[in-house]
């Protein structure tokens, strides 16, 4: 099955792919083989927020699912500049941001949600890539997850 028909198999939405808030491009496609993507924030689909502090302002499930949004929002914007997400190969790599107060420690499990959702849409053999997921004080606009990724495109 191709990615975007994995995508309709799981019967969600996709949010509007959001517009750059400074100076910098939503994504950069190098020697027509790697897609950067910039750090993305949780965009739901009306084009409002989730804000908020993991430990703070919500709970662990909370941010988990926050973090799919962003994967979702990612994938808005991979559409929107490339089309289709049948140009992915595989996920690269991604990096999480999770904003959380400072005795918060499960920011991997967090990431999950976006990790999950790659996987579920590319397989596992190319829907995971290396990744990091770091804990942050604070983010843009108190979102609590960013995240940015790496993707490889289909000759």
């Amino acid at each position: 099955m191709s990615a975007e028909q994995q995508f309709a198999k799981l019967e969600l939405n996709l949010p509007p792919a959001p517009a750059p808030k400074g100076v910098y491009k939503p994504c950069l496609i190098v020697d027509n083989r790697w897609l950067y993507v910039s750090g993305h924030g949780t965009v739901q689909d009306d084009g409002s927020l989730i804000m908020g502090r993991i430990g703070e302002d919500m709970d662990i499930e909370e941010g988990k699912l926050a973090a799919r949004q962003v994967g979702l929002t990612i994938l808005s914007t991979i559409k929107a500049n490339l089309g289709s997400l049948n140009r992915i190969k595989r996920v690269v790599k991604i990096l999480g941001m999770v904003n959380c107060t400072s005795d918060f420690e499960r920011h991997p499990y967090v990431i999950n949600g976006c990790s999950e959702l790659f996987a579920a849409i590319w397989g596992e053999e190319n829907g995971i890539g290396v990744r990091s997921a770091v804990g942050m004080g604070s983010l843009p606009d108190n979102i609590p997850v960013e995240i940015e990724a790496m993707f490889e495109l289909i000759d």
